[in-house]
């Protein structure tokens, strides 16, 4: 019943750099293609919050505390999503899920873990 996975999280320095990937299931191929697929992030304690978005036509859009850092791209041929994340700061430090808001109900990964750490 999974149909959204994320994958590349990791432990790096600050500085460095990591990529997420989502893909999603063929089951909700026409959804993920359609509607704008949103990576989120939780930390521990903390409410989950958007990061980045990309629409059908590849707009992207970011909370400002990544602009210029991170960036979204998709590959519709692939059905997957990814974040390209660069200049990691330890507030980066979260729970990174990916997301489509589909027309009856909304889809989340499992999450992949960043941290952020010297």
């Amino acid at each position: 019943q999974v149909q959204l996975v994320e994958s590349g999280g990791g432990s790096v320095q600050p500085g460095g750099s990591l990529r997420l990937s989502c893909a999603a299931s063929r089951s909700i191929f026409s959804i993920f293609s359609i509607y704008p697929v949103g990576w989120y992030r939780q930390a521990p304690g903390k409410q989950r919050d958007l990061v980045a978005q990309i629409t059908r036509g590849g707009t992207a859009t970011y909370v400002d505390s990544v602009k210029g850092r991170f960036t979204i791209s998709r590959d519709n041929a692939k059905n997957m999503v990814s974040l390209q994340m660069s200049s990691l700061k330890f507030e980066d430090t979260a729970v990174y899920y990916c997301n489509v808001h589909g027309p009856n109900r909304d889809y989340w990964g499992q999450g992949t873990q960043v941290t952020v750490s010297s």
